[in-house]
């Protein structure tokens, strides 16, 4: 089975190692990529793929795909401390979201504007990075809903 991610923001790809937190960075959570996206007033951050929302928060969720096997989103770097100001949740925990569904809408120029990296890390939970297959490279383009990895889980 290979499952396909989308990108969930419009914006340039990046590594994860460029993501200035070492939890993303060092990719203790899992291999991915990175989307910095637009300085926009406002964005909105698709579902990568189908799945049923585990973990959500006002700048981040997760995605339950299975039996160990989720994909995290991050809408920024240290945006927790924004206590959801500026975020707006489109779902709740144990809906299950179709590929591109609207999660979240954020300002990613308001992140910006209060000092914090707007970069959007793309995270397969505890996968394999040789499980991954990147369709876009560093510093290409993406618009949000197209293609980004391919992920091949181990059945």
């Amino acid at each position: 089975m290979t499952l396909r991610l989308v990108s969930p923001v419009t914006g340039v790809v990046r590594p994860l190692a460029d993501v200035p937190d070492p939890v993303f960075a060092e990719q203790m959570v899992g291999p991915g990529v990175a989307v910095q996206p637009d300085a926009v007033d406002r964005a909105d951050v698709l579902a990568p793929c189908a799945g049923v929302v585990g973990a959500l928060h006002p700048h981040a969720f997760a995605l339950e795909l299975g039996v160990d096997a989720g994909v995290l989103v991050h809408a920024g770097i240290d945006t927790v401390g924004l206590g959801g100001a500026g975020f707006t949740v489109h779902v709740e925990p144990g809906r299950r979201v179709r590929t591109g569904e609207v999660v979240l809408t954020w300002s990613p120029a308001a992140v910006a504007d209060a000092g914090l990296a707007t970069v959007c890390p793309v995270v397969v939970l505890q996968g394999d990075p040789a499980a991954l297959t990147r369709l876009v490279a560093d510093g290409e383009r993406v618009e949000a809903g197209q293609p980004l990895l391919e992920w091949s889980p181990r059945a």
